[in-house]
């Protein structure tokens, strides 16, 4: 990460600690309980999907509430969706006779809610006049972001390399490709039931979309931004951008780097800049702790590292047996 962009984030880090008496506790807890129960019920709706794609099986919410949250929270601390390893395996393990290839699949569900209000949210915030255009990313103080917007050349080279490995591994497993796309289908059961999937699945996770909702509006509150509807647009479609590059824990650089731009004029420098960071801290710190605590008590593993291991050593288990 260049110098210039470690630089601007340690300063709103100091912003941050710098505004904490400023800070509104109560509508902090309150973001943060409301962000509890966004989690929760997007757990629920990844339930549902689960107990489709596997209706002869005994599935409990309670574990696959605690693989979620777990997943969650160490993708907050580690880069790349990290916790997305950690996910699969704690819901392979929690569903008897399931497959990796098949857990794997049923995270795209999840995706196609994603899409359907994550569009719609970015099409208003590009129309407000503050939320950088795609062709200004590459002067973001967001290396991830900005080095791929800088480098379109090595961005489709990467994109084609990727492409061309997949058809390659595609042509690999060539032999066992109707097992695995058997697998994959089976994932994504419930989509194939659109009136399960929407009553089930969909308007779950828009319930769950509303205390997101209400959990950035507190948070603004907390930092002193102010609560509002295009406010909390603005930053669901700050988060929509960051998810696309998730290079760093949370999306951090990116998602620092567009409330500062995006609130230049709502507020003072040191406010967004404190909010920008906060934000990210608290929502971090909360979901780590709530993961950490649902591995101890549910899962019985005391470190994020054991649940790695154990997960890599069943992912080669179950390719020497297939």
């Amino acid at each position: 990460m260049p110098a210039a962009d470690i630089s601007s984030f340690f300063k709103a880090v100091d912003s941050f600690f710098s505004s904490l008496a400023a800070v509104r506790w109560g509508s902090l807890v309150v973001g943060l309980l409301c962000f509890g129960i966004y989690l929760t019920l997007r757990s629920r709706a990844y339930f549902h999907v689960l107990r489709a794609a596997y209706p002869g099986e005994s599935v409990q919410w309670r574990r696959i509430w605690g693989a979620y949250i777990a997943a969650y929270g160490f993708n907050n601390v580690v880069p790349a969706r990290g916790g997305d390893i950690m996910k699969l395996f704690l819901v392979k393990t929690s569903v008897p006779n399931s497959t990796f290839s098949a857990v794997a699949a049923s995270f795209f569900v999840e995706a196609v809610y994603d899409a359907t209000i994550g569009i719609p949210v970015l099409l208003f915030a590009f129309t407000q006049g503050v939320f950088p255009k795609p062709p200004d990313f590459a002067s973001l103080d967001a290396f991830d972001l900005s080095f791929f917007a800088g480098h379109l050349r090595f961005t489709l080279f990467l994109l084609t390399a990727l492409a061309i490995g997949g058809l390659a591994a595609f042509a690999l497993l060539s032999r066992r490709i109707r097992a695995f796309w058997a697998r994959v289908r089976q994932g994504l059961t419930i989509l194939f039931d659109r009136r399960r999937y929407f009553r089930e699945v969909w308007l779950v996770q828009f319930a769950g979309w509303l205390f997101r909702f209400a959990a950035f509006w507190n948070l603004l509150e907390a930092f002193g931004i102010g609560g509002s509807v295009r406010n909390v647009l603005l930053v669901l479609g700050v988060n929509a951008v960051a998810s696309v590059v998730p290079f760093t824990p949370g999306g951090a650089g990116v998602q620092q780097a567009f409330l500062v731009k995006v609130f230049a004029g709502t507020a003072t420098g040191a406010t967004v800049a404190a909010y920008s960071v906060g934000q990210q801290i608290a929502i971090a710190v909360f979901s780590l702790a709530l993961g950490f605590a649902a591995l101890v008590t549910i899962f019985k593993f005391t470190s994020f590292k054991a649940v790695i291991q154990a997960g890599r050593e069943a992912r080669q288990a179950e390719a020497a047996a297939s």
